[in-house]
């Protein structure tokens, strides 16, 4: 097989304050704070945090005109001492506030499903930044879809990318080019397809937008790290991304240094990569290659599985031209590979990012990582939790946790671990833990049972879209959750047997 050197979808070039993303610029790596906007202290140290720890670009909530206008406090306070990050405003619900943030910052992110257009505030906008020189992100979110766009597409990619195309279509109507997309998602089926859909759609239109990518609501811990690996390693192996987010609920400079992994683990890779790859994906509806019952990992049995081992150091490409090669076509197929990763952390996104897209695509049934160092019970605990960020395997609770930000109105992150403690040995559930409103009930549409905020210290909880407590204390909110399980007939005791 020919390994060519490593080829990124071509793209302009976008500035955002001081970094240049597109057109050939290393991909940037960003986060988000978690601090009140209206508290400039707050907000300017864990921007220096973010900074400090290799983040260039940092977005902050402006979900109200109070907050858009405190963004000029905090970027003069930055400025002050010296820290030249990127500052990004993250729109929601008010036009207005994206013109007063526009005036401080260095990107404006608005999201399209929240954003109205009817008045030409969009167009105004567009004016306002390429006066100041302010780049703008639509960012379209699985789950806050336009009414208008849901009734004809569904909670679908294919009405994510229309969501997308509309917005991108004025900007390029109006000849301004200093635009970022994304296309986020907590399902990264969901995610992969989207981001896809949407460079075949824009290709078809002479787009050259950069792209912004980050899978929702990952959760925390190994985890999260796991699953944010899967969705943006599947991508940048496809040549696609500008700049990536790792969402986690935890201190956002925890994003840092696995998106700068996975940024490096790609950075130097052998291969070229095609855009579109319509044999190895379907866009709404996962197609596996095999008909084996269930995939497993490598100490399960896999009598009759092909075992294909990874030799170069491209094993994403390597495996994938091996599986479209075999004959028969649909014989079940084990992926092989070996780290000599002493790290756990490192091991198992550097895994997740090679082996996990294979998975995504539906053609590999099992899992085999090699690693010497590491016992068989925690590498079987990771190829567990690569399948199921992958989706072809549900072996424990899953957590669709947002990472937090300025809205967020209690501790998500101290909640989850308590919400963790109580449901992680359930099987076959998922769980919406959401900092507020704003993106909650949409963004955890693949959620079983929903933990929203709904005010200060009150949580609404949810089965499925549904809601079925309003305002809990949040003292309460957890034993209520796990009775809404109990009555459901969804609880086991930790202790019982399947």
């Amino acid at each position: 097989m020919n390994l060519e050197h490593f080829m990124r979808r071509p793209t302009c070039c976008v500035r955002i304050g001081g970094v240049c993303i597109g057109n050939g610029n290393p991909i940037a790596v960003q986060s988000m704070t978690n601090t009140d906007t209206n508290d400039t202290a707050a907000c300017v140290a864990q921007i220096e945090r973010i900074w400090q720890a290799g983040g260039p670009i940092v977005r902050l909530t402006a979900q109200g005109r109070r907050e858009g206008e405190n963004l000029a406090d905090i970027v003069r306070s930055l400025r002050s001492d010296g820290c030249p990050a990127a500052i990004v405003a993250d729109i929601h619900f008010v036009p207005e506030v994206a013109s007063i943030a526009a005036r401080h910052v260095d990107k404006v992110r608005i999201n399209p499903g929240n954003y109205r257009n009817d008045h030409g505030e969009f167009e105004a906008l567009i004016e306002q930044c390429r006066e100041r020189g302010v780049a703008l992100r639509i960012g379209v979110n699985h789950g806050s879809l336009a009414k208008r766009v849901f009734d004809r597409w569904g909670d679908t990619p294919e009405g994510m990318v229309v969501s997308a195309m509309e917005f991108l279509r004025i900007c390029r109507d109006k000849a301004f080019d200093q635009v970022v997309v994304s296309m986020k998602s907590s399902n990264t089926r969901v995610m992969v397809a989207a981001y896809r859909l949407l460079v075949e759609a824009m290709d078809a239109e002479g787009m050259h937008y950069p792209i912004h990518l980050g899978v929702t609501e990952a959760g925390n811990g190994l985890e999260g790290r796991i699953k944010s690996a899967v969705g943006i390693g599947a991508l940048l192996a496809d040549g696609i991304g500008d700049t990536i987010r790792v969402s986690l609920t935890e201190a956002p400079e925890n994003e840092i240094p696995v998106a700068k992994l996975l940024v490096e683990h790609f950075a130097a890779r052998p291969g070229h990569f095609p855009v579109r790859h319509p044999e190895r994906y379907s866009p709404t509806a996962y197609r596996k290659r095999s008909s084996a019952a269930m995939p497993v990992v490598h100490d399960e049995p896999h009598e009759g599985f092909r075992i294909l081992e990874a030799r170069s150091g491209n094993p994403t490409a390597e495996l994938r031209a091996a599986i479209l090669d075999l004959e028969p076509a649909d014989a079940p197929v084990m992926i092989k590979c070996r780290y000599e990763e002493p790290d756990t952390t490192t091991l198992a996104v550097k895994a997740a990012a090679d082996l996990g897209p294979l998975l995504l695509d539906g053609l590999a049934d099992g899992i085999w990582i090699d690693a010497p160092g590491h016992s068989d019970a925690e590498l079987h605990d990771i190829e567990l939790m690569i399948l199921q960020a992958a989706r072809v395997r549900f072996s424990r609770t899953e957590y669709i946790a947002c990472p937090s930000c300025g809205r967020t109105l209690y501790d998500i992150e101290q909640t989850l671990g308590r919400i963790k403690a109580r449901t992680s040995h359930l099987k076959n559930l998922r769980i919406g833990v959401m900092g507020c409103i704003v993106n909650g009930p949409g963004e955890m549409a693949d959620a079983d049972y929903g933990y929203v905020g709904a005010g200060p210290g009150r949580i609404t909880l949810y089965r499925g879209r549904e809601v079925v407590e309003r305002n809990i204390p949040q003292e309460e909110a957890l034993d209520r959750l796990v009775e809404l399980i109990r009555r459901d007939g969804k609880w086991t005791e930790p202790d019982a047997k399947p």
